[in-house]
């Protein structure tokens, strides 16, 4: 399963990609209004540090002004994923898109219908939600496994996105139940790196090296 980071913040992306684990990023909206700057800027700087794709994502809610803003967005960089949301004008957006050669992911899925849907309409990528689920008593992590069951059923080309993540369970599980691609922020890529018997045993060895020194 690939990692993706989900974040617009340059300095997350650019500690991360040090890292050598990162494939891919996914902004949105809100995200990139954080970063305060002009959005072909942050995603320029993205490019230069990131190889894979780039999810962002349109603000657009009818199928043709969807298919415009797409096809501006995908011109801002050579790997851009164009974020379209799971509706009927999305799915007729994404549809034209992916036959023009601009991939999408699929985003804002909650059930495995609309992951169904957005993979016979040609989508790259979808991402079905599960923080959001689990937040309102749902299964968010079975959606997950459901979903992949269908996809390997049908070999259906379609990527998964697992999106919406909490915690560093939340991507061990996705892994499990067969997602392609996990995206994680920051804050969570770092806890999934840490762990306390690591620390412990790495004091451990420093005290023991430690102790040494004198008899060498």
């Amino acid at each position: 399963m690939e990692l993706y980071i989900d974040t617009a913040n340059l300095d997350e992306i650019r500690e991360a990609s040090k890292w050598g684990i990162i494939s891919g990023v996914t902004t949105n909206p809100s995200l990139l209004a954080k970063e305060g700057r002009k959005i072909d800027d942050v995603i320029d700087e993205i490019e230069s540090l990131v190889d894979g794709p780039i999810s962002v994502e349109v603000v657009s809610t009818r199928a043709d002004e969807m298919v415009e803003e797409a096809r501006e967005v995908a011109q801002i960089a050579e790997n851009i994923a164009v974020k379209i949301p799971m509706t009927t004008g999305g799915l007729a957006a994404a549809s034209r898109l992916e036959e023009d050669g601009i991939a999408c992911n699929v985003t804002l899925v909650f059930s495995a219908n609309q992951a169904l849907m957005a993979a016979r309409a040609g989508a790259s990528f979808v991402s079905p939600f599960v923080g959001r689920l689990d937040d309102i008593g749902a299964d968010g992590i079975g959606l997950i496994g459901d979903v992949a069951d269908i996809f390997a059923y049908y070999d259906i080309d379609t990527r998964i996105i697992s999106a919406s993540l909490r915690h560093p369970k939340h991507v061990h599980e996705s892994a499990m139940m067969g997602a392609h691609i996990a995206t994680v922020p920051y804050d969570v890529l770092e806890k999934m790196a840490s762990h306390p018997l690591t620390d412990s045993g790495l004091q451990k060895f420093l005290d023991d090296w430690k102790s040494m020194e004198g008899d060498l």
